[in-house]
């Protein structure tokens, strides 16, 4: 069973690896192609040209963990709906058990209120943009109710 801690970020290999590539290649990859850090603590996920097979890397105290899933038949669904130009996009933990337990992210639908957008790395997507949003609404609020701005003294 894998369990991915909530502050471990997932980052999936747009491209096919090679899997002759154990632990030392894999980290070379996440090093050089994805530019982060093999030692964060954070999730990396490769998956085979046939799609049926997928090595998740997790560096968890003092060493990696490789963990290697082989379907038996079948292959792992789609990811990738975005900018082909990316090496790796991240995705939340729930889309990653979705993707390991065989279910179709494609045809998969969020209900509204549930689903974060698809989270890809170097863009500014729409959850920060709120996020941004809310800390500036935080600040003016803030900034209405100091005891030295003329709104107060109305």
């Amino acid at each position: 069973m894998l369990s991915v801690p909530e502050s471990a970020r997932i980052f999936v290999a747009r491209d096919p690896v090679d899997f002759r590539r154990q632990f030392d290649g894999l980290c070379a990859i996440a090093r050089e192609q994805f530019d982060l850090d093999p030692f964060s603590g954070h999730v990396f996920v490769f998956i085979n040209k046939r799609r049926d097979r997928m090595k998740i890397l997790v560096w968890q105290h003092a060493g990696f963990w490789l963990h290697y899933r082989r379907l038996a038949k079948g292959t792992f669904g789609a990811l990738f709906t975005a900018d082909e130009s990316q090496v790796c996009i991240e995705v939340e933990a729930r889309r990653l058990r979705l993707l390991l337990d065989g279910i179709d992210l494609e045809s998969t639908k969020f209900r509204r209120g549930f689903a974060d957008p698809l989270r890809i790395r170097g863009w500014n997507d729409e959850l920060d943009e709120r996020r941004r949003r809310a800390a500036t609404r935080e600040e003016r609020s803030r900034a209405r109710r100091s005891p030295g701005s003329p709104r107060a003294a109305r």
